[in-house]
């Protein structure tokens, strides 16, 4: 069986999206505006949040980039901005359909190259457990990806118990993308909220997550954070020291590093150094490549920082670039290469 490169983090969004502000009302619902045939503005508010090219939206052109970068296969998961956990359920979870639709339509027309994530609308547990199944037992998505925060309830509120307790009873994976940043305005020069508040707000997720003790009540599940887990591995030590000195405060009977072991994380700092890092804190087995394609900030090639680690072994390589984003999402890599 030969290597298999996979890209565990990708986006994209439908070429046509309906005016849910028109249905629905409200102004915080994405649009695709195309400014070309190549190229397009996702527009919120009647601004503009981010220019993009078909890249985003066209399999073909997705395919041609992985073709030239190496790529085999490519991990799809929708653009943070789609959540919509701030609208009404049902119009959340229409606008959730439409994506993972085009999501799995996508995988089914391409199965050896795109591999689905779906979204839910996590601002309602029940719809968000109605279409998570429908995600993996219909449409057969390999997993959910939700955001870090839902309209500024961190991951371990309550109101997410059940949603984490069916995911762990189905088996489903779910990757954390941060998205809602806290501290929004302080940053809006520099561009501070992808390079600052993003890794900031993944931390907080991941920390919540554990200190809540969801990971304590679920063992099992699966979960992955994006950008190599933001600044989350770095201030590990620093939650293990609060737990000790604040034994009032605990929700676990084990420091949050006991807990931290059973995440996994996306390659995406950029950096041999800060790699190497994640890899001896969480062992090789939880790091899977990851790119960020297509947006500016993604790496080129997908999985450099991986080639340029020397210090890896070639089969360590093997299993960061593609061997473990499968085993995370339960897919046998006879399902998309054969034998």
């Amino acid at each position: 069986m030969k290597d298999v490169r996979v890209d565990f983090h990708t986006h994209i969004i439908p070429e046509s999206l309906p005016d849910f502000a028109e249905k629905y009302g409200g102004g915080r619902w994405p649009t695709l505006e195309k400014t070309c045939s190549c190229g397009a503005n996702i527009m919120v508010d009647g601004k503009v949040f981010r220019e993009v090219t078909d890249q985003v939206w066209s399999p073909e052109k997705r395919i041609e980039d992985m073709d030239r970068e190496g790529v085999d296969i490519q991990v799809l998961s929708p653009i943070p901005v789609t959540f919509s956990y701030w609208a009404k359920p049902e119009a959340a979870e229409e606008m959730a359909k439409i994506q993972n639709d085009f999501i799995a339509e996508t995988v089914k027309h391409n199965p050896d190259r795109f591999i689905g994530l779906g979204t839910v609308p996590l601002q309602d547990v029940d719809v968000s457990i109605r279409e998570m199944e429908r995600c993996v037992k219909e449409l057969g998505l390999k997993g959910i990806e939700i955001g870090t925060n839902i309209n500024g309830k961190n991951l371990d509120d309550p109101a997410f118990t059940e949603f984490f307790r069916k995911a762990e009873e189905w088996q489903v994976p779910l990757f954390v993308h941060p998205w809602e940043t806290l501290g929004r305005e302080r940053m809006p020069r520099h561009n501070f909220m992808y390079t600052v508040g993003m890794p900031s707000e993944t931390a907080l997720a991941a920390a919540s997550l554990i200190c809540g003790a969801v990971i304590e009540q679920f063992p099992n599940l699966k979960v992955c954070f994006a950008h190599g887990g933001g600044s989350f591995p770095y201030i590990l030590p620093r939650l293990d020291q609060g737990w000790k000195v604040w034994p009032h405060l605990r929700k676990t009977s084990e420091l949050p590093s006991y807990y931290a072991k059973n995440f996994y994380f996306d390659s995406l700092n950029y950096d041999p150094q800060n790699l190497n890092y994640l890899i001896e804190r969480f062992g090789y087995e939880k790091i899977v490549m990851g790119s960020d394609y297509p947006f500016l900030l993604r790496e080129i090639p997908p999985g450099k920082v991986v080639d340029e680690t020397v210090e890896l072994s070639d089969s360590v390589k093997k299993r960061i670039l593609g061997m473990n984003a499968l085993e995370f999402l339960n897919v046998d890599v006879r399902e998309v290469i054969g034998k």
